[in-house]
């Protein structure tokens, strides 16, 4: 077996509030191989973004810092690098695109500046080369007469094309990595499509690695090969986009499927996951999830669960995974 492109082991990383030291990431580990898509899920809050950046070092100081773990580049620890090395990774290497592309993008310079900019660090080009290269990759992510358009600015384009403007800026160096966070967040039906279709060819094309960070479990099923799913800054389920949607475990995996509508069940209300995701500053010295899970015991209140191997390839962080419980449900 080759070694994965990414290996992420037992990362933290911790905040320091005025409330008390917010533990965003807590002993998080998985691995991204050269041509696969991992979904990161979950909701608000549980750590999907922070981990995004913590792979890029980009965490906010003093108030941040990543205080354990490793992240394994292509054999490389990231965190033993320097700030100089760093940067030869971020926007090279491994590449981000953000969620929101207006606050991503400096209004008061052309989309083609902002693109030629990687383009100009990294591979060392001159400015003539450097604008050929990113009208080639406005016109690769579908912005029609992109000899034009690389001289406007961030406001004359929709979110959709400010949307393809990130990708192209994070495909301009053609990077082993590609980290989606929320791609296609606030975007309508027919530009998430577009979107959606952009990266699978980006994968199949260049062989990248994608890590798709997001709360829709659609997206999930209709892009992901494998699938990690996040609670309160740690991973609580981890396996392949099949088993996730035919034989989950973890009782809050389970509640974000039951949320989905079905076409083959009347349904008068969506089942909802109970109660609200709790503060990362005073965790419950148990299971994040008891207050939420309708299956706890005593034990779930006074130890927190490993993170256990139930079957190859499917690792889960619950005293009592629920193996039946999907059974004999059509999914």
């Amino acid at each position: 077996m080759a070694e994965p492109l990414l290996k992420v082991s037992e990362l933290a990383t911790y905040f320091k509030t005025e409330e008390g030291i917010v533990k965003a990431v807590d002993d998080v580990s998985f691995e991204v191989n050269a041509g696969e898509i991992l979904g990161i899920v979950g909701e608000s809050g549980c750590g999907k973004s922070i981990t995004s950046l913590s792979i890029l070092r980009l965490i906010p100081q003093p108030q941040g810092k990543i205080v354990q773990g490793q992240i394994l580049f292509n054999g490389k620890n990231l965190l033993d690098l320097s700030d100089n090395e760093m940067r030869h990774i971020r926007g090279n290497k491994i590449s981000l695109i953000s969620q929101d592309p207006m606050t991503s993008l400096n209004p008061v310079l052309t989309v083609g500046e902002q693109i030629m900019e990687a383009i100009i660090l990294h591979q060392k080009a001159d400015k003539k080369v450097a604008k050929e290269k990113a009208i080639e990759m406005l016109d690769a992510v579908g912005i029609p007469s992109a000899r034009d358009r690389v001289s406007e600015y961030p406001h004359q384009f929709s979110g959709g094309m400010r949307q393809r403007v990130i990708i192209a800026m994070a495909l301009s160096c053609q990077p082993c990595l590609l980290i989606a966070d929320e791609p296609t967040t606030a975007l309508d039906v027919t530009i998430q499509a577009q979107i959606l279709d952009l990266m699978r060819e980006i994968k199949t094309k260049h062989q990248a690695a994608i890590i798709l960070i997001t709360h829709d479990l659609g997206v999930v099923a209709e892009m992901c090969d494998r699938v990690a799913i996040m609670y309160a800054g740690k991973i609580v389920e981890y396996t392949d986009v099949n088993t996730i949607f035919n034989s989950p475990v973890h009782p809050y995996t389970i509640g974000l499927l039951e949320s989905i509508p079905r076409l083959h069940e009347s349904q008068d209300r969506l089942k909802s996951i109970t109660g609200q995701p709790p503060s990362l500053v005073n965790l419950p010295p148990g299971c994040s999830f008891v207050p939420r899970c309708e299956y706890n015991k005593a034990v779930c209140k006074e130890h927190i669960p490993p993170l256990i191997n139930i079957s190859p390839n499917h690792e889960v962080r619950c005293h009592f995974p629920q193996k039946d419980y999907f059974k004999n449900k059509q999914i």
